[in-house]
């Protein structure tokens, strides 16, 4: 279970790191400085990978959610640091179709963002042995925390997803928590209040449809929305982290278990009492969000790269926050879905192997976290990462939930199983139509967790 890490003992521990980088004794990079890097680097961090002078270094990195000017200004960082090496940015959508030609060619990128709905499946990447070992970048120092290595200044257990056989293979670059979205602003002015329960959540789904406002709208295109941003908080807080490893361990029968089924029978009940916007389906991510944003539907599922997605569009004084799923009693409420997420790997048969990790030191160092916080509204797993930054209402309103649920949990096996994942995105979209009852999605998600059971050319991992 990832435990994340809270508002407060972030600050504290960025304190701390300030107070060891104070005494210690740094170089000055005046050339640097001059070029806009905000910080001194020490004489051991300069280059402790050892990348090549004048080789040139390719990144390719899913544009999405959280735009492209955090990768832009990590790619400054990198030109300022290696005035001598080329640093090429390339922003993409269509990840698989773009790069696995790629891979199978054996000219692959240096650096990939390998997110999105089509990125290429990281269990395949995997067992194909396609990605670097970054154990040499973790233990490398810090670019701008002193007497830290690179790992030691990332949240504790931030990066265990992508540890495989005690191979780092991918690392994360953001502190993603999900949950459901509404107006501040709007219930404020309709004085409604946000719900503990489900049964709170359903009886005020009915008081803002009578209001002629649907009460849900989600990701229609693309249900996995509701899996990450619904249906696995339910599942935990019908049964808890046994449930959840349940699944993760593909144990038998779980997806038939009472404690799962109650949890996709609630979600359930939003399609049966026609609380969701008519249309949704249809709707891409964008195009659903735009609807509630422009007050059509008061709640969507999603994670906290939304505020960023939507910036241009969002209304003024719209202050959307994000809370937990409600779950059958209040005692469950706080618990929520968060994770490390937005995976970058360096793939194993790169021409620059080196220069791809010497710029994940730069995209994960402190400057480049503080300036993700700032200009995307989003959190990177740094330490320091919001130190001096002024938080919009959508991230003050993460931190707070992520801290009260003590960092939120994770199911990991969704980057172990693809094959079972796609099934579970899948059976949701049919839920949400109504196309099928719970009992039929949790028979076909079982026979998905079997056959994947079954399979002994997959390789099968363990969520202790």
């Amino acid at each position: 279970m990832n435990k994340g890490i809270s508002r407060r003992e972030f600050l504290r521990s960025s304190t701390a790191l300030a107070a060891g980088a104070a005494g210690a004794n740094l170089m000055p990079l005046t050339a640097l400085a001059q070029d806009g890097l905000p910080f001194e680097v020490a004489p051991e961090a300069m280059n402790p990978l050892g990348l090549e002078s004048g080789a040139n270094v390719e990144g390719v990195f899913f544009e999405g959610g959280f735009g492209r000017s955090y990768i832009d200004n990590a790619a400054d960082i990198f030109r300022a640091l290696h005035p001598e090496n080329e640093m090429s940015v390339e922003g993409i959508q269509q990840v698989s179709e773009i790069l696995r030609p790629r891979f199978i060619a054996g000219n692959p990128p240096d650096v990939i963002d390998n997110s999105g709905a089509f990125n290429i499946p990281m269990d395949s990447l995997v067992a194909d042995d396609q990605l670097a070992d970054l154990g040499l970048l973790m233990a490398a120092p810090s670019l701008d925390t002193a007497g830290k290595t690179f790992g030691e200044t990332l949240f504790p257990s931030s990066q265990l997803d992508g540890v495989f056989d005690g191979r780092q293979l991918y690392l994360n670059v953001a502190y993603t928590v999900s949950g459901i979205w509404h107006s501040q602003s709007l219930f404020e002015e309709m004085g409604w209040e946000y719900p503990r329960t489900w049964a709170g959540m359903l009886d005020l789904c009915e008081t803002i449809k009578t209001a002629g406002i649907a009460p849900w709208t989600y990701q229609g295109k693309f249900p996995q929305y509701m899996v990450f941003g619904c249906l696995m908080h339910l599942v935990h807080k019908t049964g808890g982290m046994d449930s959840i490893k349940a699944i993760d361990n593909l144990v038998e029968d779980i997806w038939k278990s009472d404690e799962v089924l109650q949890a996709v029978s609630m979600m359930h009940q939003l399609a049966a009492n026609e609380y969701i916007l008519p249309g949704t389906e249809g709707l891409t991510h964008t195009e659903s969000q735009a609807e509630w944003l422009q007050g059509n539907a008061a709640f969507i599922p999603c994670g906290t790269w939304l505020e960023n997605e939507m910036r241009e569009l969002t209304p003024e004084g719209f202050k959307m926050v994000i809370k937990p799923v409600p779950g059958p009693d209040e005692s469950s409420y706080e618990s929520l879905v968060a994770w490390p997420g937005e995976p970058y790997i360096v793939p194993k048969n790169a021409a620059n192997v080196v220069g791809g990790m010497e710029f994940m030191r730069c995209m994960l160092s402190k400057a480049n976290a503080q300036f993700f916080a700032k200009e995307i509204s989003a959190i990177m797993p740094v330490f320091g990462g919001s130190e001096g930054v002024e938080l919009s209402s959508a991230l003050t309103s993460a931190l707070q939930a992520a801290e009260a649920a003590k960092g939120g949990f994770n199911y990991l096996s969704r980057g172990w199983y693809s094959d079972l994942w796609t099934a579970v995105k899948n059976a949701t979209g049919e839920l949400l139509t109504n196309r099928i009852r719970p009992e039929q999605f949790a028979e076909t998600v079982q026979a998905a967790a079997d056959e994947v059971k079954a399979d002994g050319d997959i390789p099968k991992y363990t969520h202790e």
